[in-house]
C-alpha cells in the first residue's frame, strides 16, 4: 500500500496491505500486522497490542477516503472521535507467522461539503485469521489548505503563548514514569509524566519520536493523544504495576475498548496534563474516564475498559 496514501512517511509503519470495494460504502480492507514492534509490541502474556487495531482503523479510513471518496491528497485531516472495543483478546497471541487481519467496513459522508470539506465516518468490524474479535470506527474531515487555517486560527490558545506563561507550572518538576509502569519497552516510548507539587499527570511530547511523529506536525496527532490515554490507564488500571509485594502481578489488566472525543487542537509547545475525571472498578474490570487538558481547556476526552487477563 503506498504510503502516502496512509499518511506515513515511513513504509515500516503502513500496516495496510489491500483493499476492495464489496458494495455500496462497503470495503473489506486487508491488513498484516507486526508479530513485534517498538512501540505496538505484544503484551506479556503475547498478544497484539490493541492499538495496533486503532492505528489500522486510521490507516483505512485515510485510504479509502483518498481513494474511493476522491479526497486530495494535499487536504488536510482533522479526527473528530475514534473509537474501538476487542470482544476477544484471545484471537489476539501471537503465533508463529502474521495474523490474517480484515477490516469489514462501511462508510458514510457526514458534514460533507467537497470539494472544500469532506466528512467521512467509518465503522468496521475486526476479523483476525477469519474469528470476529473487535469492532471500531473513526469520524474526520478532511479539508483544503484554506479551511484548515481557519480552523487553526479559530481553535488557537487565546492570546497565544504569552497569555500562558504560567501553564508550565511555575517552579513545579517533571518526573518521567518509568517504561513498566506504563506497558512501554523502552524508556523513550513513555509519554508519561508526574508534575510536582501536586501530582498531576502530563504528557512528554518529543517530536523527535520515529513512530508518534512519523511526520511534521503541527498539533498533537490522534494517535499521540490516544497512546497518552492509554499509558495511563495502564499505570491507574495496574497500580503502577506493584501492588504490596513490589513486583508486577502475574496477570495484569488490559485494555478492552477505548473512545476518544477531540475537541480542540492541541499545541505542540504548551503543557498537556491528563485529567482523571472518573475511575470505577467493578469485577474484573476498571473504567476510567481521562479528560486531556491545555490552558484550562479540554482538548480531548477519552473512556477506557480494562479487564482482567488471564495469566
Amino acid at each position: 500500500m503506498p504510503r502516502t496514501l496512509v499518511h506515513r512517511a515511513a513504509m515500516t509503519e503502513v500496516f495496510l496491505t489491500d483493499a476492495v470495494e464489496v458494495g455500496d460504502d462497503a470495503f473489506l480492507v486487508a491488513a498484516q500486522w507486526p508479530r513485534d514492534h517498538s512501540l505496538y509490541h505484544p503484551d506479556r502474556s503475547g498478544r497484539t497490542d490493541p492499538l495496533l487495531f486503532a492505528e489500522t482503523i486510521r490507516q483505512a479510513l485515510v485510504y479509502l477516503a483518498h481513494e474511493y471518496y476522491d479526497v486530495p491528497l494535499g487536504h488536510r485531516f482533522v479526527a473528530y472521535d475514534l473509537d474501538f472495543q476487542i470482544t476477544d483478546a484471545s484471537a489476539l497471541q501471537v503465533a508463529g507467522e502474521p495474523h490474517s487481519v480484515v477490516l469489514q467496513a462501511r462508510c458514510a459522508t457526514v458534514g460533507h461539503r467537497p470539494p472544500r470539506r469532506h466528512g467521512l465516518r467509518m465503522e468496521a468490524v475486526l476479523t483476525v485469521d477469519g474469528e470476529v474479535c473487535g469492532h471500531g470506527g473513526l469520524r474526520f474531515v478532511a479539508v483544503d489548505e484554506r479551511t484548515y487555517c481557519l480552523l487553526r486560527a479559530r481553535n488557537s490558545v487565546p492570546g497565544g503563548r504569552a497569555a500562558t506563561a504560567s501553564a508550565g507550572g511555575g517552579g513545579a518538576s517533571a518526573t518521567s514514569v518509568s517504561a513498566e509502569a506504563v506497558g512501554r519497552l523502552r524508556g523513550k516510548d513513555c509519554v508519561l509524566e508526574r508534575v510536582e507539587p501536586g501530582g498531576e499527570w502530563r504528557m512528554r511530547i518529543d517530536t523527535d519520536h520515529a513512530i508518534l511523529f512519523d511526520h511534521p506536525s503541527d498539533h498533537l496527532p490522534l494517535m499521540v493523544a490516544m497512546e497518552g490515554f492509554r499509558q495511563l490507564g495502564h499505570l491507574l488500571a495496574n497500580d503502577g504495576l506493584s501492588g504490596d509485594s513490589g513486583r508486577a502481578p502475574a496477570a495484569p489488566y488490559i485494555l478492552g475498548s477505548c473512545a476518544v472525543t477531540c475537541h480542540l487542537f492541541a499545541e505542540l509547545d504548551l503543557p498537556v496534563s491528563l485529567a482523571v475525571r472518573e475511575d470505577r472498578r467493578t469485577a474484573g474490570t476498571r473504567r476510567l474516564r481521562v479528560d486531556a487538558v491545555q490552558c484550562g481547556r479540554v482538548i480531548a476526552s477519552s473512556t477506557m475498559v480494562w479487564a482482567e487477563s488471564a495469566p
